[in-house]
């Protein structure tokens, strides 16, 4: 029988923060119920890329649904860059510890942050990529890798306790073996994501858009007793109205083109088209 510390009991008899943010900026669903365990956390994130909320889902025992809980409670307030350093071991001791074999439930937490922040990024993860070893729980040779490294495992029986990998029928015990000692020798890595651009919703893009005309643009406006408003905008078209003494100016346009568009393209975006309404 496995023990348990209290703060384990104690999130899995009252988890926190059940449930999905609403309107969420970042979506992170790992696992599935074929294997056992599932769990999905949103995420909402604010323009200086602060975690202001976290909720889950979950689907598993109560080492998933305490660290599932727990992850929630430590994201919450931590800028991304913060949040995107925890590691399983982090959320384990957080909760006092967890039982060696029930480990895989906050390497499943750690994955659903990872993808959460991944997706409000704008990041590939290379996780799913990877060659299915198991296929009793659908993990693969990348997920292994990785926490054959950053946990300094040692054996197939550290590996199914960490990634579940080995743990149904076992036929991939060999197979997890020979990456065991291919890794140990330093003859395999795991590979960091690739960046792609960055996805911005249309209020994300508002909102960088006001913050370049107040901070950037509009000083320069006012100088020479004009100004500039925000009007629309539609996918990369960006609709502004000069005001004041820019409204008459026989330079409007080149005010508009080599100013302003060049600066939001710059600072923003840099597909953005700025006319003039």
């Amino acid at each position: 029988m496995w023990e348990y510390t209290d703060l384990v009991k104690e999130h899995f008899l009252n988890p926190r923060n059940v449930g999905e943010v609403e309107q969420a900026d970042g979506t992170g669903d790992v696992g599935s119920l074929a294997c056992g365990d599932a769990l999905k956390l949103t995420i909402k994130v604010d323009d200086k890329g602060i975690i202001t909320d976290a909720k889950f889902k979950t689907f598993g025992c109560a080492s998933a649904i305490a660290s599932s809980s727990a992850l929630t409670e430590m994201v919450k307030g931590m800028s991304l860059d913060e949040a995107s350093k925890i590691t399983n071991e982090d959320i384990a001791d957080y909760l006092g510890g967890l039982p060696k074999e029930k480990m895989h439930c906050s390497v499943m937490g750690r994955e659903a942050l990872e993808a959460a922040i991944a997706d409000y990024r704008g990041l590939t993860l290379p996780m799913a990529e990877g060659e299915i070893v198991c296929e009793c729980f659908g993990v693969t040779d990348l997920e292994i890798i990785r926490a054959i490294n950053e946990s300094n495992l040692r054996s197939v029986e550290e590996i199914t306790n960490f990634t579940k990998a080995g743990g149904g029928c076992g036929k991939c015990e060999d197979k997890l073996r020979e990456i065991l000692q291919r890794t140990v020798e330093g003859k395999l890595e795991w590979i960091k994501p690739m960046e792609k651009p960055k996805k911005m919703t249309t209020l994300q893009k508002i909102k960088k858009i006001e913050d370049v005309l107040e901070r950037e643009i509009r000083p320069g406006l006012r100088k020479d007793g004009g100004d500039i408003e925000l009007i629309d905008v539609d996918g990369d078209f960006v609709s502004v109205s000069l005001r004041g003494a820019c409204k008459s100016c026989a330079k409007s346009q080149t005010t508009i083109k080599e100013y302003v568009e060049k600066k939001l393209r710059e600072l923003v975006l840099d597909t953005l088209i700025v006319e003039e309404n």
